[in-house]
């Protein structure tokens, strides 16, 4: 069974007060999610991500279209006690602790006594929240909020997860527990799908993305099948070059750029073996560095497809 199914979703809102007309912010979208998978809702500001998850949680109505959640239609009462769900900017009651908010949200979903206790240490446990828990989320800082979001996502322990920009307002240790949280869920059965512009944070953890742009759907895939990850050169950064080598050199790399007194870095085509120049700078006195090879990325791949999607005016060029 599927975790999720849409079948061209589409949701148009009225704009404007005199004259309102339709906008189209989601325009028949149709994609599929395997249970179990991390799947990346990726694109621009405004491209239609978070509509989409509202559409998938039965937040806001769709046009036209259809989508459902674990095998019931989306929206469907049952179905919402078995998903969890972080907004992009949560806001939470401040004159209350951590503890005493994931308390009453336990509540709601009928936990009581030692069990909502339990269950309520457990999530923030899991993400990372000590001592503040038990202090009022006015002082919390916006990187704390969004770890009290994430431990009520997972409060119910659900089967199917929504994070939307999951990790905004993190610094990099937050970040990286995030990762290493959902890589966690994903082990035990957990389905989630989440939305960012944060592009290596898809690439690290999905198994698929679809990216969308204006609206629509511009590809989908798994990331392995959409990026081939082909060599395209070789960055090698070396110090303490001689001029009078650096000058041979240039015609045979594709750029030098001076990163500081006495240093570079120079890009080399795939066809030019970086040994050869390694040897030849050792042999004069310089010293390699670094040597990474230069290779194609999910970034790139999302700039050209976007670029790809962007409307054109009549006589064809882009906006």
């Amino acid at each position: 069974m599927l975790a999720i199914q849409t079948e061209e979703l589409t949701k148009d809102y009225l704009v404007g007060f005199w004259r309102p007309r339709p906008h189209r912010a989601l325009d028949r979208l149709s994609m599929q999610v395997e249970q179990g998978e991390v799947f990346g809702l990726l694109g621009p500001n405004g491209a239609g991500k978070s509509t989409a998850l509202k559409l998938l949680m039965g937040l806001i109505f769709p046009t036209s279209g259809s989508a459902r959640i674990l095998g019931r239609p989306a929206g469907d009462r049952e179905v919402r006690r078995r998903f969890g769900f972080l907004p992009e900017n949560p806001t939470f009651y401040d004159y209350l602790s951590a503890e005493e908010l994931l308390s009453y949200f336990a509540s709601l979903f009928g936990l009581r006594g030692a069990a909502r206790r339990q269950r309520v240490t457990r999530a923030l446990d899991e993400v990372g929240l000590g001592a503040e828990r038990r202090m009022k989320m006015r002082s919390y800082s916006k990187g704390m909020v969004q770890r009290v979001g994430v431990a009520q996502a997972l409060l119910n322990e659900p089967e199917l997860v929504f994070f939307d920009e999951p990790m905004s307002g993190l610094d990099p240790l937050g970040r990286r527990d995030l990762r290493l949280l959902l890589l966690r869920l994903r082990d035990r059965g957990c389905t989630i799908v989440f939305s960012s512009h944060i592009l290596s944070d898809a690439e690290t953890l999905c198994s698929r993305v679809a990216i969308v742009a204006h609206g629509k759907l511009v590809t989908t895939g798994r990331v392995s099948d959409m990026v081939a990850f082909e060599l395209r050169g070789w960055e090698l950064v070396a110090d303490n070059i001689p001029p009078d080598l650096l000058e041979r050199l240039r015609p045979r790399v594709q750029s030098i750029t001076v990163l500081g007194a006495d240093r570079y870095t120079l890009e080399l085509s795939p066809s030019n073996p970086p040994e050869l120049m390694m040897q030849e700078i050792a042999s004069a006195g310089g010293r390699v560095t670094s040597l990474n090879p230069l290779r194609t990325t999910l970034e790139d791949y999302f700039v050209k497809a976007v670029s790809d999607s962007a409307p054109r005016d009549p006589t064809g060029a882009r906006p």
